[in-house]
């Protein structure tokens, strides 16, 4: 910026220069006229030359002061760029203190996080061979079960053997004895027959009589026999013992509706009728099963069974009418005596909801859950015997002559047989199975879908005879809508999610009846009384429904 300045000085220094030897010039030469005009001349020259010099100094100033202000801005200019600098710098230094700080906090939340991750890792290798553990623990206790079940089994089958050993020395002790009838008892005696022969004979009775087939101890002895040994069963005597059940031979369509009442304080998941068709179960979302007795056309609350966590999902009768079975949202099944309000047993074991059980014998269950297995439980030694993979959700079960039929969410319906634990049969259906049924004879087989389809399957030649039933307004209400057959199979129920039962006729395929009116929501389920005089429906907004022709 001063280039232009130093140009202008350095020109000036050389006309000083300059003027300086020509006034040396001038004093050296002689005086005179030419001299002093020459003087004068030079003067003037001087005094242009240093007008000019001048005129170019005051230029070069104004210069000087116009770079001095840009100065003065640009050290202005420069001085806020120190200050914003500064202003950064201690911005800088606290975001690094920042950085700083949240690098240690990391640090500190690295080594914690190592340390809970080398936590969880151990956590799962200790649950690992805890599983591991509970593995062996319960192969080794059901090892020891099978292991102390065959001693028992031999020590009764040793005392089985004993006693009819014993029976049969004794029977053959009695056929080998001679027996003497006293025939005075049975016939008058003869005037001309004396008292002592008469006594005689009677002594000689009295002296023969052994041991016959009605002697108290070989009733005794039979009775033990056949007695059955329970040892720690959970069933008892009574429990064995079948007691008598009603055939329906003629099951009548309902017309009319008896009893309308809020059966439970939630939603009603399942109903069913007892062998007898005096008592009736109901199960809901609230968590507990409520018996009914029915008398002269109409439900009178008996008792009130609990002991589930979650709601029940399907409830059953045993054979003998004594126990109830029921299914749980809990991941279990659960069985009550009738008098106790107490769980008598609960089977565990399901990964999910159990969505059905059943009877297939006094004393054994199947079940089905939303895991994908049905497992087979025996209720004397309350422990599973046989579980069965299966390749879809299994929604419901009924149980047959050595088989049990189930139904899936893929659209299948499959027919295992429990003596091999096999799949012999797969039926496919029109939609998702919500639920299965059973007929008395056990020859039809009825299966609800969510097509809006019931299905009717001759279970002696089911793979060409089906029969399928739908209706105009039939709507399945959910996965889990039950339909049932009557007990004299010539009629199908089901309740549709608009409230209204639809009953059809299995001879002709037509729809029997409608019995609208009576419920507000989606009917869930619907049970037919073995007497086949009452159908009750229930439904998801806690209503139960006794319908009748009466």
């Amino acid at each position: 910026m001063f280039q232009d300045l130093i140009c202008f000085y350095t020109r000036l220094l050389q006309k000083t220069c300059l003027t300086k030897g020509i006034l040396s010039c001038s004093i050296r030469q002689p005086s005179g006229d030419s001299s002093v005009s020459s003087l004068l001349l030079q003067n003037n020259q001087l005094k242009k030359t240093t007008g000019e010099l001048a005129f170019q100094v005051l230029e070069l100033q104004q210069h000087i002061q116009i770079r001095e202000e840009e100065l003065k801005e640009q050290q202005a200019r420069l001085g806020e760029e120190e200050r914003q600098l500064a202003g950064a710098f201690d911005v800088h230094q606290e975001l690094q203190g920042r950085v700083e700080q949240l690098q240690e906090e990391n640090r500190v939340l690295k080594v914690e996080y190592d340390a809970l991750l080398e936590r969880q890792r151990r956590a799962e290798s200790c649950l690992r061979d805890e599983k591991l553990r509970e593995g062996h623990l319960l192969e080794d206790m059901i090892h020891l079960k099978q292991q102390a079940a065959a001693r028992m089994n031999s020590r009764n089958e040793r005392r089985s053997r004993a006693r009819e050993a014993n029976l049969r020395k004794e029977l053959q002790t009695a056929a080998r004895s001679k027996v003497i009838i006293d025939s005075s008892s049975s016939a008058p005696s003869s005037r001309s027959t004396s008292p002592k022969t008469s006594s005689t004979e009677r002594g000689h009775a009295r002296l023969f009589r052994s041991a016959s087939a009605t002697s108290p101890r070989i009733l005794k002895s039979i009775k033990d026999l056949f007695e059955k040994r329970r040892g720690h069963s959970v069933c008892s005597l009574e429990e064995d013992q079948f007691g008598p059940v009603g055939i329906c031979l003629s099951a009548r369509v309902p017309v009319r509706a008896l009893q309308v009442l809020e059966a439970h304080e939630q939603g009603i998941n399942a109903v069913r009728f007892s062998c007898s068709s005096d008592l009736l179960a109901t199960g809901g979302t609230d968590r507990v099963i409520k018996l009914w007795e029915v008398r002269a056309g109409s439900l009178t609350h008996r008792a009130t069974l609990d002991g589930s966590t979650e709601g029940i999902t399907c409830i059953e009768f045993d054979p003998k009418g004594l126990r109830i079975l029921a299914a749980s949202y809990d991941k279990s099944a659960l069985l009550w005596r009738l008098d106790d309000s107490v769980p008598k047993l609960t089977l565990t074991g399901h990964s999910r909801k159990v969505t059905a059980a059943r009877f297939s014998g006094l004393h054994q269950v199947v079940t089905g859950s939303a895991d994908r297995t049905i497992r087979l439980w025996d209720l004397q030694r309350a422990a599973c015997v046989q579980v069965v993979e299966v390749a879809s959700y299994c929604s419901d079960l009924v149980c047959s002559e050595n088989s049990i039929i189930s139904g899936h969410y893929d659209s299948r319906i499959r027919v295992w047989d429990t003596r091999t634990v096999s799949c012999i049969q797969e039926l496919p259906a029109q939609g998702r199975v919500t639920s299965l049924d059973i007929s008395s004879d056990h020859r039809q087989l009825l299966s609800c879908c969510r097509d809006d389809c019931l299905q009717l399957v001759d279970l002696r030649r089911w793979s060409n005879d089906r029969m399928c039933f739908r209706a105009d307004g039939f709507k399945c209400g959910s996965d889990s809508t039950k339909a049932v057959i009557s007990p004299d199979g010539c009629f199908l129920a089901a309740g549709s999610a608009d409230g209204v039962v639809y009953i059809w006729n299995v001879t002709n395929g037509n729809l029997e009846t409608r019995l609208p009116d009576k419920h507000s929501s989606s009917i869930s389920a619907v049970s037919w009384s073995l007497s086949g005089q009452y159908v009750v429906s229930v439904d998801k907004s806690r209503r139960a429904v006794l319908w009748s022709d009466i």
